[in-house]
């Protein structure tokens, strides 16, 4: 699989990921900072409902990842996905939200059956040591278009 986002300059593989043991979304592992990772236990892209693919906002000591500018998606901008079928799925982004990790809407990102959607998710705003993670979450939300 892969995802292609023309507008940011994303070209990736996709790894399938789960969650982890304490039930946070896992990330790639195989090229953690330029491949990024469907949620397997939700829909496929193109498959009803809220197909999820997270990627690394930043590598350690602040340089790009794979999602570094998820941020200048704007509504209209197309994200593409090739199956392992071979087949591509455009999406076309309607929305970003930005979420502290807590409070994201998780029925809304991963179980929104109503559609054939698309949603991609990666870190925001302001590291907070202590925590080791961000203090936002930033979700684009895409819909099916082909």
């Amino acid at each position: 699989m892969r995802l292609r986002i023309p507008a940011i300059g994303v070209d990736a593989i996709v790894e399938a990921v789960g969650v982890t043991a304490s039930g946070e979304l896992e990330v790639p592992v195989r090229q953690p900072w330029d491949d990024v990772g469907w949620y397997r236990l939700g829909p496929r892209p193109g498959e009803r409902g809220s197909a999820v693919i997270d990627g690394h906002l930043d590598r350690p000591g602040g340089a790009p990842a794979v999602f570094w500018r998820l941020r200048e998606l704007k509504p209209g901008d197309v994200v593409q996905v090739l199956d392992t079928q071979g087949e591509w799925w455009s999406f076309r982004v309607h929305a970003l939200a930005y979420y502290p990790p807590t409070q994201a809407p998780l029925q809304q990102i991963f179980a929104d059956t109503s559609g054939h959607y698309l949603n991609l998710i990666t870190c925001a705003g302001d590291w907070i040591a202590s925590e080791h993670q961000t203090q936002l979450r930033l979700v684009v939300y895409t819909t099916l278009i082909t």
